[in-house]
């Protein structure tokens, strides 16, 4: 139902004719919590007004820079509650920055940026302004992702030994970026992307294992490949992980697994239990225990499932939740943060920073013959 109060988001970023500013605006309108009410949705001008027509934005603006001071002309009540970035990734650190320097709140894109020292920056800014800042891991919003990372915290598991995340891609097989493929061209330009396969999908896969664990990761030892000649950035990754209290973990991801269509999954092996999780099926969580079947967990567990992964779930079981309800689930947790009403947790700035501190080690590590490195 209808929110009969949305909030009023913004968007900076995501054009008609971008994947993940659609994304982003479906999922902020599947539960009434937002209405899009302004944006600076292009590079251009010209293509940003042409944009806001297409998709009816009411308050549409040529840059962003334009729409900040828009909206800052405007009575409080009148301006946006949060802006949404979803531009190529090297925009992200200037845009959020701007932003929540002038006291709005943010949903930023992942990476949250593309060096740590701009993620320390950014971070502490948002500390320092009190606004909140999601990074949308989507994958955290799934209902039984939720479940695991409560098994997890709960000890059903034990004490985690080892964590395996592997996020398998094969749409850059080829040389895409030079196939006509829009979305192939920006990611693989390190101007425009930072980091290839482990700006992208790699940094998806170090935030579900950090997030359903809550282990703090320490260091790595990384081979960073690129496989396509001439292609600019990594198209492929192994990292070896070392998490504070003695647990171990390997992080394997590649867009160049052919075939491939986007293929996360994660085990957690702990002194009494494992479990795995997998994006491609992802109403179904198996847990395992020495000696004993395996229990298939799926929406439907009743009161066998916490309270987070209840909150998170839309549909009766049997009718498969998804990608975009995941994403939907990341803004309502800050819709109803920004109401000061209970919410779901999300990632958050702090989230964001220590995904670009894996980035930049596991680049660092691979640099120095996948030497451990710190992650700092």
């Amino acid at each position: 139902m209808e929110n009969p109060r949305p909030l009023k988001l913004g968007m900076v970023g995501g054009g008609k004719d971008a994947f993940i500013g659609a994304v982003h605006r479906m999922a902020a309108r599947l539960d009434g919590e937002w209405a899009l009410t302004a944006g600076a949705l292009s590079s251009t001008p010209e293509r940003a007004m042409e944009s806001a027509r297409a998709i009816g934005l009411p308050r549409a603006y040529g840059t962003w820079e334009e729409m900040l001071a828009g909206e800052l002309a405007l009575p409080p009540g009148e301006r946006v509650d949060a802006v949404s970035v979803v531009t190529p990734n090297h925009m992200h650190f200037p845009v959020a920055r701007a932003f929540v320097d002038a006291g709005f709140s943010v949903v930023c894109d992942k990476p949250m940026v593309l060096t740590a020292a701009q993620g320390r920056e950014l971070a502490d800014l948002v500390d320092a302004r009190g606004v909140s800042f999601a990074v949308t891991y989507n994958y955290t919003g799934y209902p039984l992702v939720a479940e695991a990372r409560r098994l997890v915290r709960e000890g059903a598991l034990g004490e985690v030994r080892k964590v395996v995340v592997t996020y398998t891609q094969g749409w850059l097989s080829t040389p895409a970026e030079r196939e006509g493929s829009k979305q192939a061209e920006w990611r693989t330009d390190p101007a425009r992307a930072g980091a290839g396969a482990l700006g992208d999908i790699g940094s998806h896969a170090e935030n579900l294992a950090s997030w359903i664990t809550g282990l703090a990761l320490e260091e790595v030892a990384a081979d960073v490949s690129t496989f396509v000649p001439g292609r600019r950035v990594d198209d492929d990754a192994s990292v070896l992980l070392r998490f504070a209290g003695g647990a171990r973990g390997a992080l394997v991801i590649s867009q160049v697994a052919t075939g491939y269509e986007n293929d996360l999954r994660i085990r957690v092996h702990g002194t009494t239990g494992s479990l795995e999780w997998a994006q491609e099926e992802p109403n179904r969580l198996t847990l395992r225990r020495q000696g004993e079947p395996p229990t298939v967990l799926t929406r439907a567990g009743g009161p066998f499932l916490g309270a987070d992964a209840a909150a998170a779930t839309r549909l009766p079981s049997g009718h498969p939740e998804g990608f975009i309800e995941a994403f939907a689930n990341v803004y309502s947790a800050v819709a109803r943060r920004l109401r000061g009403e209970e919410h779901l947790p999300f990632p958050d700035h702090r989230d964001g920073l220590r995904g670009v501190l894996f980035i930049e080690a596991a680049l660092r590590s691979s640099a120095d013959g996948g030497a451990w490195t710190r992650v700092e």
